[in-house]
């Protein structure tokens, strides 16, 4: 670019040169939770006019330009335990960066926006999706509203002798700490109401933790997979599991990063799966071969709503049922059909 743009760079990597239009970018990434290059080029656009005392447009925005910035915010988020991380969106295809907070986890987090009842709601949640609607056979990791009203109320603690505090209750402190009389008590969940749910999962999305497709399934947003990375690791993978033994939470065999949307290969009991975007480059220049089974890879075994959506299971339930049906009773019967049943389904297909 000009020589304005130079001195914008010489300024930016010259210690102690933060300034109000770091402050500025730093304040516009923290209000959106994340930020791609598209979504930062008229915000850094701005910056460079107020700046530079001339309209500087957006597609003046360099990389080079975002990359500095980026890494300048990283540096002094560093200071209160957040730092920058980016993966590559998996339906959008494009880099998004977020601000992680390294210290605790995103559902800790929400405790400063949600209540304990609808913080625990999105517990329920998430464990469904990669809980009851993730096996070896469908790796869906989604869930659609209608499921999600079924998990509005909390199951019952496993005890009822106070022994272990259970999903159904969370820990209370009352009374003045200061003056030695605070008391934790147990005090019960009561759970949502089904026109709660709906508020509290668009809430999720807008907020940036889910994202709804146009199908209407709810899945994890990029934000989520970057923030939530090592808790989902803990909650749902076992660390005794042996080389090869299947897992919850799996890793794109390209990039690395977690994979809820993608391929997965025809062999059930291989574990490679790849997001859609990295399969193109995977095997642009190699067979298209499992790297790992050798089997074929066909692309047409999914990991992600699509191993619902793409059966044939759940078209005929979509011509019989109708569309209002097809997101609860049809999806379920999908993902809980019997293996034998998908088997017979395969060979029709395959005829």
């Amino acid at each position: 670019m000009d020589d304005d743009h130079e001195d914008r760079e010489d300024q930016d990597g010259v210690a102690g040169q933060y300034n109000d239009g770091n402050r500025a970018f730093l304040q516009a990434f923290l209000a959106r939770g994340t930020l791609t290059l598209k979504e930062a080029k008229p915000v850094l656009a701005a910056i460079f006019s107020a700046q530079e005392g001339r309209a500087v447009r957006a597609e003046q925005v360099t990389q080079e330009d975002f990359e500095s910035y980026v890494s300048a915010a990283s540096a002094a988020v560093s200071l209160f335990d957040l730092e920058i991380r980016s993966a590559n969106h998996q339906v959008r295809r494009e880099r998004v960066w977020a601000v992680v907070n390294t210290m605790s986890d995103g559902l800790t987090q929400l405790a400063t926006l949600h209540s304990a009842d609808e913080i625990a709601f999105v517990k329920r949640v998430i464990d469904a999706m990669f809980e009851r609607y993730n096996t070896p056979r469908i790796e869906a990791m989604c869930i659609d509203e209608m499921q999600a009203n079924k998990l509005r109320v909390p199951p019952k603690p496993d005890n009822d002798d106070g022994g272990e505090v259970g999903e159904a209750t969370v820990l209370e402190e009352n009374g003045d700490a200061d003056a030695g009389g605070g008391q934790t008590q147990q005090v019960p969940l009561k759970g949502l109401k089904s026109s709660e749910v709906e508020t509290v999962m668009r809430s999720m999305v807008d907020e940036g933790w889910f994202e709804r497709t146009s199908e209407g399934f709810y899945h994890l947003s990029a934000r989520a997979l970057l923030e939530l990375r090592s808790w989902l690791l803990e909650s749902y993978n076992d660390p005794d599991a042996e080389e090869g033994e299947w897992q919850r939470v799996k890793f794109c065999e390209a990039c690395k990063d977690v994979v809820t949307i993608g391929q997965r290969c025809a062999e059930r009991d291989c574990l490679v799966r790849l997001h859609d975007k990295c399969a193109e480059s995977f095997f642009r220049r190699r067979e298209r071969d499992c790297p790992k089974c050798s089997l074929e890879w066909t692309g047409r075994h999914f990991v992600g709503e699509r191993a619902v959506t793409e059966t044939e299971a759940y078209q005929r339930g979509r011509r019989r049922s109708g569309k209002a049906a097809r997101h609860s009773n049809v999806a379920e019967e999908v993902i809980h059909e019997e293996p034998e049943e998908e088997e017979e389904v395969e060979e029709e297909d395959d005829e």
